[in-house]
């Protein structure tokens, strides 16, 4: 595995960009075989029986559920996060750099570059984080709608499964900005997300310092 540093530009290296050409993580590489898009990679693994604790639904029927579930979530919470996350996170970085600095910076990032200029360098609006953060709340509504028609205390019943894991990295970076209030009134999902950190695959597999608040330090003092 290698960790790339974004704000270095690892992702748009020429070395990079051969694994991946819209210079954005993840990317598997296995067997010589290129694998792009998280949502895409973490089925791949199953599909190879590299997991020997499948994570895929065996009914055909909650398959489809998984997969709808993950549908939505990379179409409305996945965007969504973005927003803040640059607003809060990544603006301090970008008002460091000149007009031509940051118009190049958008332009070398094929996949960000709308969204970067859209941000400029004094951020979104509030009306954008407003609707962003309107969307993680709606996404914990549906969350603990399906919570509570699975029965918990996973999304789809008693075992884990892909549409977790696709959903809680968005969840834990809300968390980490502070936004634990989008889900407040929503105790399945508090429940659900207690139950993922607090297990041993959790800490098994959490990398240190990917928490933005460990890498910048006014989020800490904010």
């Amino acid at each position: 595995m290698e960790i790339l540093d974004l704000f270095s530009g690892d992702q748009l290296k020429p070395e990079y960009l051969s694994i991946n050409p819209n210079g954005v993580v993840p990317a598997l590489v296995h067997d010589g075989k290129i694998v792009l898009d998280s949502s895409v990679i973490i089925e791949y693994l199953e599909d190879i029986n590299i997991n020997h604790n499948p994570l895929r639904p065996p009914e055909p029927e909650n398959a489809a559920k998984m997969r709808a579930m993950i549908r939505y979530f990379d179409e409305v919470a996945g965007p969504s996060v973005r927003i803040p996350s640059y607003n809060m996170a990544f603006l301090p970085h970008f008002q460091d750099l000149s007009v031509k600095e940051f118009i190049a910076l958008a332009e070398s990032k094929p996949l960000r570059k709308d969204f970067l200029l859209k941000m400029g360098r004094t951020g979104f609006s509030e009306k954008d984080m407003n609707d962003s953060t309107a969307k993680i709340d709606a996404t914990c509504n549906r969350m603990e709608v399906w919570l509570g028609e699975s029965g918990g205390p996973f999304l789809l019943g008693k075992a884990i499964s892909y549409a977790d894991i696709c959903i809680m990295p968005v969840i834990v970076r809300m968390q980490d900005l502070g936004r634990s209030d989008l889900w407040a009134s929503n105790t399945k999902v508090i429940e659900w997300l207690k139950l993922i950190q607090s297990s041993a695959t959790y800490e098994k597999t959490y990398c240190e310092g990917s928490l933005l608040s460990q890498v910048y330090p006014h989020l800490r003092n904010g």
